[in-house]
């Protein structure tokens, strides 16, 4: 019997995040840069391979926006604040295209989740993932060192790299994967403005074991480390967008 994965994220925590992200999302200036990379990036690769999905299963695009752009294709949408779970068989199946957009950086069985998403697509589909990869938000991760001090807690999520993706959809038995990231980098005048921007987009702490909250004391070391010396108190936050694709062998 295999073992059970480590229990990194907290089903709960993620669901409540992703529902506070759809409320927050109904506001008309909402944050939305993360995922409308994601879906213009998914949009340029069905171009380029000239896929045109007769079904398709789109996870994780509150906007309906990659939806729409299918023309002619039936397709199903799933969010994971409304009960769909990665890390369980797929009902429906037989997707040409299965594109999951900013949802498996946050589930504890992720091969187990690629196998699923696998076996959903008919012979010959095409899976599409794109997530926050390693290397994204280096000055929050910075600020929260600062703000913890001698007792670092875990606050920030593990991420995966492109060598680690590649193992991934090896190991979920995708053909002809392919592995990339790109760069997209946001410019904040306040601490609290790139927090807002993370909760409004589905990204905050969902850790089994966030650690203890920040006081007011932490918040501010937290601000000071994240503008640092910069006269114009702006500063550039960077984010890795990582897109895992795959093939189900014809």
């Amino acid at each position: 019997m295999a073992a059970a994965p480590p229990r990194i994220f907290s089903p709960t925590r993620r669901a409540a995040a992703r529902a506070r992200m759809l409320a927050l999302q109904q506001a008309a200036d909402a944050p939305r840069y993360l995922l409308a990379d994601m879906i213009e990036d998914v949009l340029e690769r069905l171009a380029f391979l000239r896929v045109s999905p007769r079904r398709a299963l789109i996870i994780g695009d509150h906007t309906g926006k990659l939806a729409k752009s299918l023309e002619g294709a039936d397709v199903t949408s799933a969010e994971p604040a409304e009960g769909f779970d990665e890390e369980s068989p797929l009902p429906g199946g037989d997707y040409d295209l299965i594109a999951s957009l900013g949802t498996l950086d946050t589930v504890n069985d992720l091969p187990g989740a690629l196998i699923h998403l696998r076996q959903a697509l008919s012979p010959g589909g095409l899976m599409i993932a794109s997530l926050p990869g390693a290397g994204s938000l280096p000055m929050l991760r910075a600020a929260m060192l600062a703000a913890d001090g001698d007792r670092p807690a875990p606050r920030l999520h593990p991420q995966i790299d492109v060598r680690a993706g590649g193992q991934l959809l090896q190991r979920a038995g995708f053909a002809d994967p392919v592995v990339d990231s790109r760069p997209l980098d946001v410019g904040f005048r306040s601490f609290s403005r790139l927090v807002a921007d993370l909760r409004a987009q589905g990204l905050g702490n969902v850790l089994a074991s966030p650690g203890p909250a920040l006081t007011r004391h932490m918040l501010d070391a937290a601000e000071a480390a994240f503008f640092g010396p910069a006269r114009e108190r702006r500063a550039v936050e960077h984010f890795e967008i990582l897109t895992l694709s795959g093939w189900k062998k014809d």
